[in-house]
């Protein structure tokens, strides 16, 4: 990436895990709250990385990132999560130049998803970008390759039906429920938890289930009782958490806690329980299953369903492939012309000298010379023969490297260095 005159590192790295090799347990030690991705950011500029991305999902944890060596974003990620380097490599990818950006188009448009088709993660990496040009570590080439994805993600979306049905790990808990549990809509559902997976499983219960008799509990009452208004659901304290896991018949766990919330010591019903956790790290105790009358299912398990629907999207995938094929073209493009970028800023202030001392000979040896209309005319002719060259540089016919090398000889341009 040098040559590309976008960062002062060679190389853009992703490094990361994800479902394929790391099991729940395992990217639940790496993954990255809020305050961790922050902090993280901010560690990452004191070190003098001048751009960086960094998710984190329920399915992976990754950095995307300049540097001379991905070790410093391995070790970035190992400071600010619970896990080692040594567990990180038995598990992990890394990705360097345009493989990294490729990997990052099938992460964006949901083709690399542990359900196919699951967009929900396009709006967490527009949230990755946010918080990186917040801190101020998102240079020009992270806001472009973030919004050609976005971009490709839109155009899948539109042009595709590999998201038609439901593609998320919430709709998949419900799928679960309405298959397994007999007579949902006249059983007791309680939901804990009101973070997004919670609040897209809440909104699929009430509208698959037709089930009255939902109630939600969350740490802070506020948050339930906004999501409850929405819904018109019953909202309970967290005080009353085992009172109302007593009375219920499926618990779905979807809280954002490090450590497990629910565990064996909160049941004392006899009745049967059904328990789903959507939560990584795992929220639910194993020791859960200890218990006679109780099932547990994680969020795992329901991603490896299948149904006609999935079968139905993966018709798709060539399409999608066709298309961010198309956009990741246009921003590769867009790279290249960052090679030859210096030299025609070079040459374009080249040009403007030029022009500056001839207008100063002209005002002086012609009288009544119009130094304003002069200045006009010569800036646009400047526009046109930077605009010349620079389509010139662009012609995938013509060598590039050569061309650059005699436009500096023959203008003898001296490019700014960093």
């Amino acid at each position: 990436m040098k040559d590309y005159h976008i960062s002062k590192h060679n190389s853009f790295y992703t490094i990361g895990l994800n479902y394929k090799k790391a099991d729940a347990e395992v990217r639940g030690k790496f993954s990255l709250d809020e305050a961790s991705m922050t902090a993280l950011l901010a560690k990452a500029k004191e070190q003098g990385i001048d751009g960086l991305l960094a998710t984190s999902t329920c399915n992976r944890t990754e950095l995307h990132g300049f540097a001379q060596h991905p070790f410093q974003l391995i070790k970035l990620l190992c400071d600010f999560s619970l896990g080692s380097v040594e567990e990180f490599q038995e598990v992990a990818y890394v990705y360097k130049n345009k493989e990294a950006i490729s990997h990052l188009f099938r992460v964006g448009t949901g083709l690399d998803s542990q359900i196919l088709g699951d967009f929900e993660i396009i709006s967490q990496l527009k949230q990755s970008f946010f918080r990186s040009k917040k801190q101020d570590i998102a240079n020009p080439f992270i806001e472009r390759l973030v919004n050609a994805v976005i971009q490709a993600s839109k155009r899948i979306k539109n042009e595709t039906e590999i998201s038609s049905g439901a593609t998320s790990v919430a709709f998949a808990s419900v799928q679960y429920i309405l298959n397994n549990v007999e007579n949902i809509s006249e059983k007791n559902i309680l939901l804990f938890g009101t973070g997004k997976i919670g609040r897209n499983t809440c909104e699929n219960l009430i509208k698959h289930t037709k089930n009255p008799h939902i109630t939600l509990i969350n740490r802070t009452k506020e948050k339930a009782d906004k999501v409850g208004g929405k819904f018109n659901l019953t909202v309970k304290d967290y005080g009353d958490l085992q009172a109302e896991i007593r009375k219920t018949d499926v618990l779905v766990v979807a809280t954002g806690a490090q450590k497990p919330t629910v565990c064996k010591e909160l049941i004392y019903t006899k009745n049967p329980l059904l328990i789903l956790d959507l939560s990584i790290p795992k929220n639910v105790d194993d020791n859960v299953l200890e218990l006679d009358n109780v099932s547990l299912l994680h969020l795992d398990h329901l991603s490896q369903m299948t149904d006609e629907t999935l079968e139905k999207r993966k018709l798709f995938i060539p399409r999608a492939e066709a298309i961010i094929e198309e956009v990741k073209e246009d921003f590769i493009q867009w790279l290249e012309t960052r090679k030859f970028a210096p030299v025609i800023k070079a040459l374009k202030m080249k040009l403007k000298t030029m022009k500056d001392e001839e207008l100063d000979y002209q005002s002086k040896k012609t009288s009544n010379f119009d130094a304003e209309q002069a200045e006009i005319i010569s800036n646009r002719i400047i526009q046109k023969i930077t605009k010349q060259f620079a389509n010139h540089l662009k012609d995938d016919t013509i060598d590039s490297d050569s061309s650059l090398e005699l436009i500096q000889k023959v203008f003898q341009l001296e490019l700014e260095t960093k």
